[in-house]
């Protein structure tokens, strides 16, 4: 089955898709940004349509400098700050938020004209219509984090940071995915069980844990903890747990318990990335090989950064490096998924 239907538009589809892909990337950093510089609690409220102005003058700045010293963070962490470091973390929140909105109408505005020329098949229609309400779920999930750190936190939920961070890489993935399938012309299914591909089923599964530790571990602030490698503080576990007193639902929110989930899955991951190479260079099966190439190297990189990340202190340019390389991580494993699905 067709998926576009009027090949005369297949270069302005691929430009399209490729341009959301480059902003949901953008934001992830940005938003990677705005939490590495503590600055996402900065603006207090959510004007969908009067949010589009930033202050524009000493008044304005003054009201939102003011709605920012009624919550914790400024009154317990920043309450020397001075209106012009105000203004820096302002900015991030506030460019992280105008990009939101520009991905939405990047996405809305293409597809209208695309729906009313009838360029996709129904059942792609459909799809892309699910991504845009995914796109308005986002902006409301974004603002539900953002409440957490309002009233008695001085941050964000690092569980609503997660789901907020997953929820922009599935839909990151999904466009990913249905670029893949435009451009081979195949409307191959993500998670098509009669595929007997199990292996990299686990993995994408291993590779979105991975994200949500990392996310928990940003959110905790865990990256700032046992600055070691490979060991913590010549600990295998850290040693300021006691797992005997450790409630099963509380497990989460401790940092160091945290960081050693996110270390042990690394090594894990890379091992069974490993065990899957190795698997398809002995069946040479050689359409999987430029993939797998391409995900070994990501890995690697992936697990370099986040060393380094570590043992810098979670130092801003670094982990941020850190984070762009999960979202070339995530494009190599679903490109290695893909490619095990056509096989």
């Amino acid at each position: 089955m067709e998926i576009v239907l009027r090949k005369e538009y297949f270069k302005f589809i691929n430009y399209w898709l490729l341009t959301l892909l480059f902003l949901i990337a953008l934001i992830i950093i940005v938003g990677g940004l705005t939490r590495l510089t503590d600055s996402g609690l900065s603006i207090t409220t959510w004007d969908v349509v009067k949010g589009i102005l930033p202050p524009l003058n000493d008044e304005q700045w003054l009201e939102v400098f003011n709605l920012y010293k009624e919550i914790p963070q400024y009154y317990l962490l920043n309450a020397n700050m001075t209106m012009q470091e105000f203004k820096v973390i302002y900015y991030w929140e506030y460019i992280h938020r105008i990009l939101g909105r520009i991905l939405g109408l990047i996405f809305l505005l293409p597809f209208i004209f695309i729906y009313s020329k009838k360029i996709f098949n129904t059942k792609y229609n459909q799809n892309f219509f699910v991504l845009f309400i995914l796109i308005l779920i986002q902006g409301t999930v974004g603002w539900y984090m953002v409440k957490s750190g309002l009233v008695e936190n001085t941050t964000v939920s690092h569980y609503r940071l997660a789901v907020h961070l997953n929820l922009a890489l599935i839909l990151f993935s999904a466009i990913f995915w249905y670029l893949l399938n435009i451009k081979t012309n195949e409307n191959k299914i993500f998670f098509d069980f009669k595929k007997n591909n199990i292996f990299p089923k686990i993995f994408i599964f291993l590779i979105f844990l991975q994200i949500t530790f990392g996310a928990f571990t940003s959110g905790l602030d865990a990256g700032k903890i046992y600055q070691t490698w490979p060991l913590m503080n010549n600990y295998f576990f850290p040693d300021d747990l006691n797992m005997n007193n450790l409630v099963i639902t509380q497990i989460f929110n401790e940092p160091s318990f945290v960081q050693f989930l996110h270390r042990k899955l690394a090594y894990v991951i890379f091992i069974y990335v490993l065990f899957m190479s190795f698997f398809i260079f002995y069946k040479k099966n050689k359409q999987m090989y430029n993939s797998t190439y391409f995900l070994l190297s990501m890995i690697f990189i992936q697990l370099i950064l986040g060393i380094f990340t570590l043992i810098s202190g979670a130092y801003i340019w670094i982990a941020s490096l850190h984070q762009i390389s999960t979202i070339l991580l995530l494009i190599s494993s679903i490109y290695f998924y893909y490619n095990s699905v056509r096989t």
